[in-house]
């Protein structure tokens, strides 16, 4: 694994916002240009848009909850998570470079998906995958960004188990 780096406040701040507006941006195209529950084609059924509004978290989970509850465990709790991973990320300089982009990629897809929450009460979900052995639920980009985040934070244990 590469050295441990000192990493800019800019850098940190350019990929948590580059995720943050490309994932807004995409779901202000699917509010405007899709209708609820359509089904687009992209590549054929294997990859289909269709704008849903998910008012659980990831694959709706937890969409039937009451809202207090809800509120707190999917808005509340996420925003502290993502403040507290922020500040340490800012705070702690010196972080490995896979773990800095994982970190940036969640935080990022994280508050895209918060925003989602505020502004109109749900997430806009839009993808879906069935391809092969690949079959997915209605996801969006934040949950990409999510995903990819989650991957570099794996990676980079798993490196720095194997140099020890």
């Amino acid at each position: 694994m590469p050295e441990k780096k000192t990493y800019s406040n800019y850098f940190i701040i350019v990929l948590i916002m580059g995720n943050l507006i490309l994932d807004q941006l995409s779901k202000y195209l699917v509010r405007v240009y899709l209708i609820p529950h359509d089904i687009v084609e992209i590549i054929g059924r294997n990859l289909i848009f269709m704008h849903v509004e998910n008012t659980g978290a990831f694959l709706s989970a937890g969409a039937s909850l009451n809202d207090t509850f809800k509120f707190i465990t999917l808005t509340v709790l996420p925003f502290m998570a993502l403040c507290a991973v922020i500040v340490f990320m800012l705070k702690y300089k010196s972080l490995p470079l896979l773990l800095v982009i994982g970190l940036s990629f969640v935080v990022g897809g994280g508050l895209g998906n918060l925003f989602d929450r505020f502004q109109f009460g749900a997430v806009t979900d839009f993808i879906h995958l069935d391809f092969l052995f690949i079959k997915t639920g209605i996801f969006n980009l934040a949950d990409v960004s999510i995903m990819i985040g989650v991957i570099c934070l794996a990676l980079n244990i798993y490196y720095k188990k194997i140099l020890r």
